[in-house]
């Protein structure tokens, strides 16, 4: 009954890069009405023979890389994501599938933009009851697959990419690297953010949601501190949801993370719903932005009105 630690990160987006200025010829925006009022620059987009599954599998290869691992030493695989067009085989054995993974157990988790810090809290509990030993945990989106390119309250929003780490048990003599989820939703409220109809089209009401996460969201996110005994002030790093500037900066600013570098990965890859924490995350890891195991609070946050959060400490 040991805890987990992530050993690893990855993360990998499509090479084609979408500018404000190229939206601007495709529907009613500018490059300073998108910076004001979201703060996105570019997005990264796949093309139609860049499956989800596909984005997935570079970015778990690259964490398997740097954790020194190969594809038999994983015995779990978990995707969060939203966007994958087929229910069988799910994205998750289509990753273990790419990857020469032999006989994991391998499920997706659908939380839209909470499901990756949902999907690490599974792989977490998973290996404390001893179920798994080592776990890969990716989020992986192509928002574009569902885009309404006619609305330009949305279309400005969305990127593709993935980020992956390799979730692993911790030595008994080690302190766990995955602090306790706190986790919730209000299902009452879901309408807010929707990825629905044939075919699926995303769509949001974003002054709900905005004001829904600047207002509710801090103390809760606070909470998911106090759960592992890390104050605020304490952490080195806060990776939120990268849903849109203007709400990642007063919700960090609202935490009372006065000491953290804040990941604004937004501004160059949109929101990428699942992917967006480990994709920052992983960002930050290469840039040498965050010292090795020093704590930094994941949170996600978006469809349903979900919510998830824990400390790690930073691969």
């Amino acid at each position: 009954m040991h805890g987990s630690r992530i050993a690893a990160i990855g993360h990998y987006q499509p090479a084609r890069v979408l500018t404000n200025e190229d939206l601007a010829d495709m529907v009613d925006t500018s490059d300073e009405w998108i910076r004001t009022r979201v703060g996105i620059h570019t997005r990264h987009i796949a093309g139609p023979d860049e499956p989800v599954d596909e984005l997935a599998a570079h970015a778990a290869a690259k964490a398997l890389a740097a954790a020194g691992l190969g594809p038999a030493d994983i015995d779990l695989v978990l995707v969060a994501t939203s966007t994958a067009i087929d229910r069988s085989p799910n994205t998750a054995a289509r990753v273990a599938a790419r990857l020469g993974i032999p006989g994991p157990a391998a499920m997706d988790i659908n939380v839209v933009c909470a499901g990756f810090t949902h999907a690490l809290a599974t792989a977490d509990h998973t290996i404390r009851a001893g179920a798994a030993t080592r776990a890969l945990v990716i989020g992986a989106e192509k928002m574009t697959d569902v885009a309404d390119w006619s609305d330009r309250s949305t279309c400005v929003l969305v990127g593709d990419g993935a980020g992956a780490a390799v979730v692993e048990a911790c030595a008994p003599e080690q302190e766990p690297g995955i602090g306790p989820v706190l986790w919730g939703s209000v299902p009452e409220m879901g309408h807010t953010v929707r990825i629905e109809g044939t075919p699926p089209r995303f769509a949001q009401e974003g002054q709900s949601v905005y004001r829904w996460a600047t207002t509710r969201l801090p103390a809760i996110a606070r909470q998911a501190c106090e759960r592992t005994g890390i104050a605020p002030e304490d952490l080195a790093g806060v990776v939120l949801h990268q849903a849109n500037l203007r709400i990642i900066e007063p919700l960090a600013e609202k935490i009372g993370a006065v000491n953290a570098v804040i990941a604004r990965d937004v501004t160059e890859s949109g929101n990428t719903s699942a992917a967006s924490i480990p994709l920052a995350l992983s960002k930050l890891v290469e840039q040498g932005a965050l010292p090795t195991g020093a704590p930094v609070l994941l949170f996600g946050f978006g469809g349903n009105l979900s919510y998830a959060g824990q400390v790690i400490h930073c691969p």
